[in-house]
């Protein structure tokens, strides 16, 4: 007879199901603990460099061409039309070299009229001249008449008086006598203001007539000047550079004829960046760099506004320039704003501006891992920039774009 057996409990599946579980939880919690894995950038596609204490000198750089120092623009004085053309651009030149030649009838016609004007004025005022002159010479006459019959007077009327006082005359006619001695003496008196008046008037109508004259002979000057300019000359020694003109093409006063510059002597006009330009000042020193070799220069004037984003700088250069410079050459200008002493200073980061605060990625010792930093960034330059905070001596950062990595804080440099 077979003896019943107690049956044993089974709890190793309900330990398992619990271990399980335990350790289902773990990897879940140990895998939210995780960090996500770095995104991989190519290393030889990004731009690395490292952070090194030492003298940095402040530039800013701008493109630019080559201007003459001086430069003479010919512009007409009248409408005319092109007849002649005896130069071309390029050519050398003297003052005198005539360039071209204009027409304008109207323009002859009112010089004609003009010098006609002045030839009417000049017979009016001789004419003038003679007929004042004549009335002088007798009013002159007059006065020489008078005062020689009242000098006849003075001695008759003396001799009336000592005649009377010997009783050979009666006192009546020795009277008449001195009246009239009296009478010839204040027609001479006024005689002699009407003399005065007559002269200060001739005076006065002559330079009134004469006044006329010069007038009219500006005027004529001026038309003939008109002829003239019609001739246009160089003006300046130098070279032809433009002359923007054909043959039977009509001009209007102020219209560019030719330009005439003296390529001896070259300036360069750089054109920097505005946000760049604001501790540029005259005098500071420069480096031009006209492909054929590069020039020192000092900072001459800097344009009071911005044009277009940019300020322009001009530059004074030495006499000798390297050969092929010449006027509207293609240049780049380097200007030093100053020299630092023992500073922090990096790469410039793509994008970045001096005195303001930017996320780098440095590269970790040792590793292939880079970390976004906060980077607060000082006085730049063109190529390189001070590192204020964020950053020490012989860190690695990345300078290149990374906009396209905004959203990770660790990049791996593969």
């Amino acid at each position: 007879m077979d003896i019943p057996k107690a049956r044993k409990t089974r709890r190793a599946p309900w330990i398992l199901a619990v271990v399980g579980a335990l350790a289902l939880i773990g990897v879940t919690v140990g895998l939210a603990r995780l960090r996500p894995a770095a995104p991989t950038v190519e290393k030889a596609s990004v731009w690395l460099d490292t952070v090194k204490r030492g003298p940095m000198v402040r530039q800013v750089k701008g493109a630019g061409t080559l201007v003459p120092e001086y430069i003479r623009w010919l512009t007409a004085d009248t409408a005319g039309r092109v007849e002649r053309i005896h130069v071309k651009p390029g050519a050398q030149v003297k003052a005198d070299t005539l360039l071209m030649e204009l027409s304008n009838p109207d323009v002859q016609l009112q010089a004609l009229e003009a010098e006609r004007q002045l030839a009417s004025a000049l017979s009016d005022f001789l004419k003038l001249r003679t007929e004042l002159e004549t009335e002088r010479l007798a009013q002159e006459a007059a006065v020489s008449t008078l005062v020689a019959d009242s000098a006849d007077a003075q001695r008759r009327a003396q001799a009336s008086s000592s005649l009377q006082q010997k009783e050979f005359i009666g006192e009546l006619e020795a009277r008449q006598v001195t009246e009239k001695s009296g009478e010839l003496e204040q027609r001479l008196e006024l005689q002699r203001k009407r003399l005065s008046v007559v002269s200060t008037s001739i005076r006065e109508r002559l330079a009134a007539q004469q006044s006329q004259v010069d007038r009219l002979q500006a005027v004529a000057r001026f038309r003939r000047a008109q002829v003239e300019s019609m001739k246009v000359r160089a003006g300046e020694d130098g070279i032809l550079q433009e002359l923007p003109l054909e043959l039977g093409q009509w001009v209007t006063p102020g219209v560019l004829l030719a330009k005439v510059v003296k390529p001896e002597k070259l300036k360069a006009e750089l054109r920097i960046a505005e946000t760049q330009a604001r501790d540029i000042q005259p005098g500071l020193k420069a480096q031009v760099d006209t492909r054929n070799g590069v020039v020192e220069g000092t900072v001459a004037r800097v344009a009071p506004a911005a044009s277009q984003g940019t300020v322009r700088v001009e530059v004074s250069l030495p006499d000798t320039l390297p050969k092929g410079a010449r006027p509207d050459l293609t240049v780049e200008g380097t200007v030093e704003l100053e020299r630092l002493g023992n500073v922090l200073s990096v790469g410039r980061p793509a994008g970045a501006q001096p005195n303001a605060t930017v996320a780098l990625f440095r590269l970790m010792p040792g590793g292939d891992e880079a970390v976004r930093v906060p980077v607060q960034l000082g006085r730049g330059s063109v190529n390189a920039v001070e590192v204020v905070q964020g950053l020490s001596e012989g860190d690695q950062v990345v300078l290149s774009d990374m906009t396209a990595w905004d959203a990770v804080e660790r990049v791996r440099l593969r």
